[in-house]
């Protein structure tokens, strides 16, 4: 495995401070401020979020913030435009 990182560090270069941050740390940047929308097939999102139902082969909206933690379901885009009109948050699409 190649790490440009590792190339820098033996180079004497200095590491930018955003990429030794850990993985909560780098969520929680985000904090209130950004949210991420992903489609998400009903079994799946069933794992996600317990006590709820969702049909298993239906595709809903989850809208998350930036520390993994679920704000929305619904089963459209629109309904999430919507949801987001009255927000104040920086959304991020994930494919």
């Amino acid at each position: 495995m190649y790490e440009k990182r590792n190339e820098q560090a033996d180079a004497g270069v200095p590491i930018h401070p955003l990429k030794s941050l850990t993985r909560e740390q780098f969520a929680a940047l985000g904090g209130d401020a950004v949210a991420y929308v992903r489609p998400v097939i009903g079994f799946l999102l069933a794992a996600i979020i317990e006590d709820a139902d969702f049909e298993p082969n239906e595709i809903y909206q989850l809208v998350m913030s930036a520390d993994g933690t679920p704000l929305l379901v619904t089963d459209t885009a629109e309904a999430v435009n919507d949801w987001l009109g009255d927000k104040n948050l920086g959304v991020a699409t994930l494919h």
